[in-house]
């Protein structure tokens, strides 16, 4: 796929097509999907439309989404200490995903905010090194 048939981020249906992809690399992931699914026990039905609210926030302006993420993670790193790794291998399949089917101004946009999270939640939420 060329740069031309990639999508940027720069739309709703286009983030929300994103996140769905970059899901099913989170839960086929080995050191995720037990995060995801174990540990956070997220339901997907309420979970995926926070995160598509979130994304919209954060490359479009959109106003949907209100919640404090560093507060779920706190709670989450309550549970199970979240690793270092762990934000490294979110991050990977974060790019990856974009490196799959979308590019643009947007979509490095997303690039950049992911890294900063990831680089934020690792800071934050210390632990030692599984």
């Amino acid at each position: 796929m060329t740069a031309r048939e990639r999508r940027d981020l720069d739309s709703r249906e286009n983030i929300e097509a994103f996140v769905d992809l970059f899901y099913q690399h989170v839960f086929d992931d080995e050191r995720l999907a037990p995060i995801f699914l174990d540990v956070a026990a997220i339901d997907l039905a309420v979970h995926l439309p926070h995160i598509k609210d979130y994304w919209c926030k954060l490359l479009l302006g959109d106003k949907h989404y209100r919640r404090h993420t560093m507060n779920i993670h706190r709670q989450l790193h309550g549970k199970q200490p979240l690793q270092a790794g762990d934000f490294r291998r979110w991050l990977e399949l974060f790019n990856t995903t974009l490196d799959e089917g979308f590019a643009g101004e947007r979509t490095e946009r997303a690039r950049q905010v992911a890294a900063s999270i990831a680089a934020n939640m690792a800071a934050n939420l210390p632990a030692k090194e599984r």
